[in-house]
Order: structure tokens, then sequence, then C-alpha cells
């Protein structure tokens, strides 16, 4: 295949990446472009570690070719703003919900997708949304208890 330029727009600013059509967006956001947010966890869409937002929807970018993205790509690495975490960025310190922190890209996305369409979820909905995603540290109850604090703060 022959290399392209692809002009995507993420965490708010249009960038330009040279690539081969079929290539990972995550391949992208990693190398080109610098993000350390999504990270490589199994290529095969089943961990959730590569999760960032496309127009608000959770996608798996180490399957994602970089030719089917339009729209709005949104990082870990652009939650902050002005310096500021997120919400969801702010609870998961606060309930020390990392551990190793390897896949904490992909609950924390997840999370962000979830609570900025509605905040006011009950607990089986916040596990219902992060079916799929893997923790090999185990920390999923710190996991959930700093998405209903971010839940709460996002109602607030």
């Amino acid at each position: 295949m022959t290399k392209q330029t692809f002009e995507i727009t993420v965490d708010g600013e249009t960038r330009s990446v040279i690539a081969e059509p079929d290539m990972p967006l995550l391949y992208a956001l990693r190398g080109a472009l610098e993000k350390k947010g999504p990270k490589f966890g199994c290529g095969l869409a089943q961990c959730g570690a590569c999760t960032v937002l496309l127009d608000g929807e959770p996608i798996r970018s180490c399957v994602t070719p970089i030719d089917s993205v339009s729209g709005e790509v949104r990082t870990l690495d652009g939650l902050a703003t002005d310096g500021t975490p997120h919400p969801v960025q702010a609870a998961f310190i606060e309930e020390e919900a990392p551990q190793c922190g390897y896949c904490t890209n992909g609950w924390m996305m997840y999370a962000v997708a979830m609570l900025e369409k509605n905040p006011d979820v009950s607990d089986q909905e916040i596990r219902d949304n992060f079916a799929g995603l893997k923790c090999r540290c185990g920390t999923h109850m710190a996991i959930l208890r700093a998405t209903k604090a971010a839940a709460d703060a996002m109602k607030a």
C-alpha cells in the first residue's frame, strides 16, 4: 500500500499523519502524535487499553484503521481542562483506583463516555458499561467507587 496523508482531529487539534490507510489509529496516536494515554494491550480489541473516544463513543484504536477515522478523537491526554483533571481523572486519583495503571486508560475513557451522556447512572449501569474491559491487578472495586464518585461530582 502507498502511504497517504490523513488529517485527524485529536484532543481539539487537527494534525496530519502520513501512514498506510490500514494502519491502526493507535499507532498514529502513540507514534506520530505522541499521545501516551492509549496503550497497546492485546492488539485484538479484547482488553480496552487502547480505548479512545470517537465523537464521544469509545472505540478500540488498536483495530481501527486510520482511514476510517472521521470526527473528533479524544484521548486520556486531552481530558484535563487548563491543567484541571476531568472529574473522572480526579476521582480515579482520589480513590487510588489504578494499581499498575496499564488498563486505566480504557476504564477512564469508558467512564467519561458514559458519564458525559448521563451522570445519573446506577451501579448496574456502571458495571454493564465496563463489560469487556480487563484489569489484571484486580482493582475493579476501586474503579467502580471512582466512577460512582465521578458521577456524583458531574451531577453537582
